[in-house]
């Protein structure tokens, strides 16, 4: 009903269409709250009206007025459709419906309508999808009410059992949209109800609900739903029309309909409810996934793998169908029919760094984190201490360099509240818009997609860490007035602490904040011929490896903002100025400083130089754990008289014993003067179980030196046996000699490179294979990726001739694949 009446206006009791307008105008002009009371208001309304319409109309027996369609769910915005059919059980007059809709078009309503029988309903049912949804909300309004039951009946029947089969065609109706729409969660004038994460959305988690083969999560979904449903209502009133469309001129004043402070703070409220019926749809329809599989008879056999792993649970409406598969993926997390899910020995009370660990093992492996996991580690896991142990900042940047992968990891996790209790100022960048035409996302998002194009660009850095971190923060201070880099520096400053970066990587990233956006003003807006140009960025960036970083980042953020932020002409005149600048900084950085080594290392080096037999010595660390929680990891000191091949064969050990290494170091020591010994540094952590025992290592470890252990063949059996497991889009290794002026006394050869089992071991063999002495290498894993150094000299202790090194860096590029 749609004509509009004064509730002051005189009415005539005998005009039925002007007293329903009437009465329409008192309810939609009276005080008290609007929302889900006043639709269901105006829906009962409008029922009184229609069983008033079939009564004057004299429907005989055997004849039944049905709401369908969101009519049918008892609820009416002020401008909606109304939703009719007239169902009967045999032939039916033909003025009969004319007598009752004439009237409703009399009123403007707009009126979808339809006239049929059980049997025609069912019909049109199962050859339109968009009919079968309207009809599973079939409501009774008058006449023949068993009629009507047996309508619901048929439909529900119908519906359960071609849920299979029509699933999936209820989803691709929901990418349609999706792709037509956008996600409601970042527009600016976004549809409430085609958009992803839309009422429509909502309506599709009802009829999944209703085929009795999953349910959504529920919390908070009807609060979203009513939110959106409310914002929907005051956009009707506040434009005269039926429209979902959120326009930018009228936001102000549907907040102040509302109630809401302002335009930003409305739609900060709609992003948020669109988020919550979104990540509900995703979860769900992985549970519709698995249950479809499940019956279709493609659940996977259990492969045992020799390690007590069980799943702790799966999304809502999963249907366990015997036994699945579970694999490791890291310490107490294993997949699962998909998902990453917590193992059967896993602690969350006890491992604050669980959320991390489970978060990065599943976007490393392209897959999520299931709904029921997410929920306990929430409930379960304690704050990560002040500062951050090791393995959390390491989890955090394995997570974030997984790329594309790391996305709706990401939301799941912001879903149950995890990313606001890891980085506390995150709450104020959460769903906030951004009113700029160049920007397609919120802030949030923004940030999480500046880290997946810098996870692209991590060959192009010495410090992949601080790449994708500083990608995730740089605009961190949107949340606070005044310039937002400035802010952002004052936060990550306090955010790096936290994170238990040390003080010069801090730095670091406090100068790639607050300058994230120096080298696209300064190459756009500056002469590049003038040296003060090239001045500008040098007084800020004080080395090249900060140069690479302030580079990488100021393309992953334009890239992540939107296609009119970045062009060929902006990257051209940022690599113009780069190129400058990096001339002006050549011979800037100071070499790497070599530590003393410890009394521990010293001794080992003479045992190993006395002896001619390898010494050995393990440690377990246990920084930054709970109380009488599990080693975080191992430091292992191994020394060696000099022998060819030993970087690669130890190596080899530890990734058979499943160590991951986190860095390494090697040097020549010659503590006695009776020859050199190599002295090998590792930080290494397991992959998951536990550590292997020091005895058993340092057997292997001898066993494989002197050759009764061949470490190559043992490895490729284990990976031949393995199952092969899905991985992400990671950029090629980067294999290149650096500079002469890196090194005086030896040729540098520089690795990056995806980590992954044996990598170390791969690049080791192949060094000894080129018949080069490494003299001293420093190996680092940041996150999931490698970054090494390999200081190389010829059999007479001299540095390499650039044919050679070039032969050395082509023989560990095939190495690497």
């Amino acid at each position: 009903m749609t004509t509009e009446t004064s509730p002051s206006d005189p009415v005539d009791p005998s005009d039925p269409v002007g007293c329903a307008a009437a009465a329409r105008a008192a309810l939609l002009a009276a005080p008290g709250p609007g929302g889900r009371p006043r639709r269901r208001a105006l829906a009962r309304l409008t029922d009184d009206w229609l069983a008033g319409l079939l009564a004057a109309a004299g429907a005989p027996p055997g004849v039944a007025l049905v709401a369908v369609g969101g009519y049918g769910r008892g609820e009416l915005s002020p401008r909606s459709d109304l939703d009719v059919l007239l169902l009967h059980d045999g032939p039916v007059a033909g003025e009969l419906p004319e007598r009752i809709w004439y009237p409703v078009w009399d009123s403007g309503a707009r009126l979808d309508h339809a006239v049929r029988t059980v049997a025609e309903a069912r019909a049109v049912a199962a050859a339109d999808l968009k009919a079968q949804l309207g009809l599973l909300d079939a409501r009774h309004l008058a006449g023949d009410r068993a009629l009507t039951d047996a309508l619901r009946a048929a439909v529900l029947t119908d519906w359960r059992a071609s849920a299979p089969a029509r699933l999936p065609e209820l989803r691709e109706l929901g990418r349609e949209r999706a792709e037509r729409q956008g996600e409601l969660s970042f527009l600016l004038e976004p549809d409430l109800k085609e958009a992803r994460g839309g009422l429509r959305d909502v309506v599709a988690l009802d009829a999944i609900a209703a085929s009795w083969l999953a349910d959504a999560p529920r919390d908070g979904l009807d609060d979203a739903a009513r939110w959106l449903a409310d914002v929907r209502d005051a956009l009707h009133l506040v434009t005269g029309r039926a429209t979902d469309r959120l326009g930018l001129q009228d936001q102000d004043q549907v907040a102040e309909r509302l109630g809401v402070l302002d335009a930003d703070t409305l739609l900060r409220r709609v992003y948020e409810a669109a988020r919550t019926v979104a990540y509900a749809g995703d979860v769900t329809w992985r549970a519709v996934d698995r249950v479809l599989a499940a019956r279709g008879g493609r659940g996977r056999r259990v492969r045992r793998l020799g390690i007590p792993f069980a799943g702790s649970g799966r999304g809502s409406g999963a249907v366990a169908r015997g036994a699945v598969e579970r694999r490791p993926l890291a310490e107490g997390v294993v997949e699962q029919d998909g998902e990453a899910v917590l193992a059967q020995g896993a602690r969350p009370a006890a491992d604050p760094v669980l959320p991390l660990r489970a978060a990065a093992a599943a976007a490393q492996n392209g897959l999520t984190v299931s709904y029921a996991t997410v929920r306990r580690l929430a409930a379960e896991c304690r704050p990560l201490p002040v500062p951050w142990p090791d393995e959390a900042r390491e989890q955090l940047v394995t997570l974030l360099g997984a790329g594309e992968s790391a996305v709706p990891v990401w939301e799941a996790l912001e879903a149950e509240g995890l990313v606001r209790r890891l980085i506390p100022d995150w709450e104020r960048v959460r769903c906030r818009p951004q009113r700029n035409a160049v920007h397609r996302w919120t802030v949030d998002r923004h940030l999480v997609e500046t880290a997946v194009r810098a996870a692209a660009m991590t060959r192009r850095v010495a410090r992949p860490d601080l790449l994708l971190v500083a990608a995730l923060l740089h605009d961190i201070g949107k949340g606070w007035p005044g310039d937002h880099s400035e802010a952002g520096e004052v936060i990550v400053r306090d955010l790096g602490a936290r994170m238990g970066f040390g003080p010069e990587d801090t730095e670091t990233l406090a100068v790639l904040v607050r300058h994230h956006l120096m080298l696209v003003d300064t190459a756009t807006r500056r002469d590049p011929d003038d040296p003060a140009t090239v001045e500008a960025v040098t007084k800020v960036v004080a080395t090249l490896p900060e140069l690479e970083l302030l580079h990488a980042l100021t393309e992953a953020d334009a890239l992540a903002t939107g296609p009119a932020a970045w062009s060929g002409w902006r990257a051209s005149l940022v690599e113009g100025l780069v190129a400058r600048a990096a001339d002006r900084l050549a011979g800037a950085g100071t070499p790497r400083a070599e530590s003393a080594p410890t009394a521990e290392q010293e001794r080992l080096a003479v045992e190993a130089a006395r002896t001619g037999q390898p010494a050995l010595s393990l440690r377990a660390r246990s920084e930054g754990a709970e109380p009488g929680a599990e080693p975080m990891g191992v430091e292992l000191n191994l020394a060696v008289p000099d022998r060819p091949g030993l970087l690669g064969t130890a190596a080899g050990v530890l990734a058979l014993h499943r160590l991951a290494v986190r860095s390494a170091g090697l040097r020549e020591l010659d503590p006695v003067g009776a020859g050199p010994v190599l002295l090998l540094s590792w930080r290494v952590a397991a992959e998951y179980g536990e550590l292997p025992e020091a005895a058993r290592l340092r057997a292997d470890l001898r066993r494989a030196l002197d050759g009764s252990l061949d470490v190559t063949r043992r490895l490729a059996e284990r990976d031949a046996a393995a199952p092969r497991r899905r991985g992400i889009p990671t950029p090629p290794p980067l294999v290149a000699v650096a500079p002469a002026v890196a090194s005086a006394t030896a040729t540098v050869l520089e690795v990056r490179a995806h980590d992954a089992p044996g990598l170390l071991h791969r690049i080791g063999r192949a060094l000894d294979g080129a018949g080069v002495r490494v003299r001293t290498a420093h190996v680092s894993t940041l996150g999931a990726e490698a970054v090494d150094s390999f200081y190389l000299t010829d059999g007479a202790g001299r540095p390499l001739t650039a044919r050679r090194a070039g032969e050395v860096a082509a023989a560990v590029r095939a190495a690497l694949g």
